[in-house]
């Protein structure tokens, strides 16, 4: 019998989106405000879902205290009032959209999670605009 746990957290950040090897015209074009070049932020919120066998000796799929732990090292105390563009390694030449955003976050929880277990992380950017990401 497989359950998923899910933990939510948030951070904010700033980014731009931007390809450098385009005119500002061009990314103005595709990006519309958000080529700032002075930047914009966003109030991130993250909801990490782990997928596997519940365990018969402690009743949990995992301790949700140990993915809230690989979320604040991996995420948090990494994007939490950054500039992503600036800040962020992973970001230096990749565009920081919300889709980029999510499959970096995705790559970094993966590597503390064990492979037995299912990852699925959900992006909000805003309210209204997500992305999921389940590493397919």
């Amino acid at each position: 019998m497989k359950v998923t746990i899910s933990r939510k957290a948030h951070f904010n950040a700033a980014h731009r989106l931007y390809r450098k090897d385009w005119t500002f015209e061009q990314n103005d074009a595709v990006f519309g405000k958000c080529n700032n070049p002075n930047y914009h932020g966003h109030n991130y919120e993250l909801i990490v879902g782990v997928t596997g066998e519940i365990d018969t000796e402690t009743g949990f799929v995992m301790d949700v205290k140990f993915l809230s732990e690989i979320i604040k090292e991996e995420v948090e105390d990494q994007f939490d009032h950054k500039n992503l563009n600036l800040d962020v390694p992973e970001f230096e030449n990749l565009n920081p959209t919300a889709e980029n955003i999510v499959v970096v976050i995705w790559n970094k929880i993966r590597k503390k999670i064990e492979l037995q277990f299912d990852l699925e992380v959900i992006l909000y950017e805003t309210p209204r605009n997500f992305v999921t990401y389940k590493g397919e």
